[in-house]
């Protein structure tokens, strides 16, 4: 079992950076990917990064390649999300997953709470 907890999101400006943060508390933090999904408003949740177990192999969407950066810390049971030159249409709630390395929604087993992210133009 794992208990994930995401921080680190507020108002920003385009252009502007977040560090998003997402805590985990279980044993068995070190067995799976972590993942970053977000949903914008008015639509449904969509794939950012992943990352594998051990954060040798990273993954990102098309839309935020280049300007975000997962990264975690296993002794910490943390994963992080670098967000730089935002644009408004980053807005949205960003949600921590724990599961199975890659993009899809349904092969992740835990969620955190989401953090909101507001970018203002």
């Amino acid at each position: 079992q794992v208990q994930l907890e995401e921080s680190g999101g507020g108002l920003v400006q385009a252009g502007g950076s977040l560090r998003l943060s997402c805590a985990a508390s279980g044993r068995t933090f070190n067995n799976y990917a972590m993942g970053w999904f977000r949903q914008p408003p008015g639509k449904e949740r969509e794939f950012v990064a992943t990352i594998s177990w051990n954060g040798g192999s990273t993954y990102y969407a098309d839309s935020v390649k280049g300007r975000f950066t997962i990264s975690r810390d296993n002794a910490k049971k943390a994963v992080y999300l670098q967000i730089d030159s935002l644009k408004p249409e980053d807005t949205a709630v960003y949600y921590c997953a724990a599961g199975i390395y890659g993009r899809r929604e349904r092969t992740y087993d835990y969620w955190g709470q989401g953090t909101q992210v507001t970018v203002s133009s």
